[in-house]
């Protein structure tokens, strides 16, 4: 690549694929060979990356904007949040830009405005097309086993999915379409440039209806009705059979889109993309299958009074960096435990590919680039994962009822302000990378000392008086207020 061209960038998200998927790291392994490799062969990986602005659309907005958004606001259209876009930043600099998702919040959130092309496949979740109301809905798991809000036409999200999508074969599934219509993009556009691609894939987000066969390998002997939706609450209300069915799900949804990623990785190695392209593969978040007692990534369970904090197992990111950057190739089969979050990654990228953007509104991430290119230094002494919260009129200093709540890490510790019952937690993560022994009681003064550098991160982000207040000395929860929880609050 020439010092005067800049790379396409191709950025290929999967919604909530869990960071230990890859490898051997989980303590129930998915099979990833195609990511697993991607890793050892092609990519810088970023074991440190953890997601700032919590969940689907908040995180979608920080990568695109370069700027943090929990402090200020929860899901809402991209446009209500920030004019920065990073379609439309880089449309500025000469990229053409193509969005091709099956995620169903991204055009409904606006996030096509700005790309030269969009193009989405409907029928995801909630997302109802064409009716077929000669044909009854029914129930596709036991109600008591899945998650009964929103409810429409009589079903819930995981009876509405099956009734919708016609998924008899491997190529019915949404990864297998998303992933063939990016393939087939890259060949028709792969000699034009520069471009940037950004491929959504909203697997292995639930509701998991993977093959059964792939199923199989995970739970070979259950005999029960599938699980094919987490209840969005307590995991004891699960058998332990049940409960090894649904990460089986989970697991075999995630194993479906390592293959269908790895059908696009394996175009981009077919047009000889690498030479000339920036590729990165991310996570927006992860998914509790039985820990910490949740299943889900937050409480919508009426009768559940606990806090959900962010804890790893949803904060952790996926996150690899693959191709020639201007300067250079992108150190390949690395790793870069680096403290970052997905609102650094425009910056980063923007460097990595020699482009001066000019955002409306300042960057508040830091770009990255020198680090992924040398494989050392450091970025940020703590990160915050955070869903934007506001208390009712009536009781400005209490907590909603069952809220997200935040998680702060720095190199030793991580640190919930509110635990599952409202009282501060602290964790030793080289001891403990999972959150699961709370040390708090034996280290008071470094709880201290975090709480102060939470409400110091809320005044650098500009977080307004109430915003600030809420979180000084949170109090228990109640049933006003607001909290990011998912895309009912749209």
């Amino acid at each position: 690549m020439a010092a005067s061209e800049h790379p396409n960038i191709i950025v290929l998200i999967t919604d909530t694929f869990r960071r230990d998927n890859l490898g051997t790291r989980a303590v129930r392994p998915v099979r990833t060979p195609a990511l697993d490799r991607f890793a050892a062969n092609r990519a810088t990986e970023l074991t440190g990356l953890t997601m700032s602005s919590f969940p689907t659309i908040p995180h979608r907005t920080d990568f695109a904007s370069g700027r943090v958004g929990w402090p200020h606001y929860g899901w809402q259209p991209i446009s209500h949040s920030t004019p920065n876009h990073i379609a439309s930043l880089l449309a500025e600099r000469g990229y053409f830009t193509q969005l091709i998702c099956d995620c169903p919040h991204l055009f409904k959130s606006g996030f096509q405005v700005g790309f030269h092309g969009s193009y989405q496949h409907r029928g995801q979740e909630g997302d109802l097309t064409l009716l077929h109301m000669n044909d009854p809905v029914r129930e596709a798991m036991p109600r008591a086993k899945t998650r009964l809000s929103p409810e429409t036409l009589g079903g819930t999200l995981i009876d509405l999915h099956m009734w919708l999508n016609d998924i008899r074969a491997e190529a019915d599934t949404f990864c297998a379409q998303t992933a063939q219509t990016t393939a087939t993009w890259l060949e028709r556009n792969y000699q034009a440039g520069p471009f940037f691609l950004w491929a959504d894939f909203f697997d292995p987000h639930e509701p998991w209806d993977p093959p059964e066969y792939l199923v199989r390998r995970y739970d070979p002997d259950y005999d029960g009705a599938p699980m094919l939706h987490p209840n969005y609450g307590p995991a004891d209300r699960y058998t332990e059979a049940e409960l090894r069915n649904l990460w089986a799900h989970y697991a075999a949804e995630s194993e479906l889109v390592d293959r269908h990623i790895g059908r696009v990785l394996e175009k981009i190695d077919d047009l000889d993309l690498w030479r000339n392209s920036l590729v990165v593969v991310m996570a927006d978040h992860g998914m509790a299958v039985g820990e910490h007692n949740c299943c889900g990534k937050s409480n919508i369970t009426d009768d559940d009074g606990r806090f959900w904090p962010l804890y790893p197992v949803l904060s952790d990111e996926l996150c690899l960096i693959a191709g020639n950057a201007q300067a250079g190739p992108v150190p390949a089969g690395a790793q870069l435990d680096l403290r970052a979050q997905p609102f650094d990654l425009l910056p980063t990228l923007s460097e990595l590919a020699g482009v001066e953007i000019a955002p409306p509104q300042p960057l508040q991430g830091r770009s990255f680039a020198n680090q992924v290119m040398t494989g050392g230094g450091s970025l940020r002494e703590h990160v915050i994962t955070a869903a934007h919260a506001r208390p009712a009129a009536a009781t400005p200093d209490q907590l909603p009822a069952r809220a997200s709540t935040p998680f702060l890490r720095t190199a030793e510790w991580g640190y919930a302000p509110v635990g599952p019952d409202g009282a501060p937690q602290l964790f030793d993560l080289a001891a403990d990378p999972r959150a699961e022994r709370d040390v708090a009681e034996a280290n008071r003064g470094t709880v201290t000392e975090l709480h102060e550098l939470l409400l110091a991160s809320l005044k650098e982000y500009g977080a307004d008086e109430a915003v600030q207040a809420l979180w000084r000395a949170p109090g228990s929860g109640t049933a006003g207020g607001s909290w990011a929880r998912d895309y009912l609050d749209r």
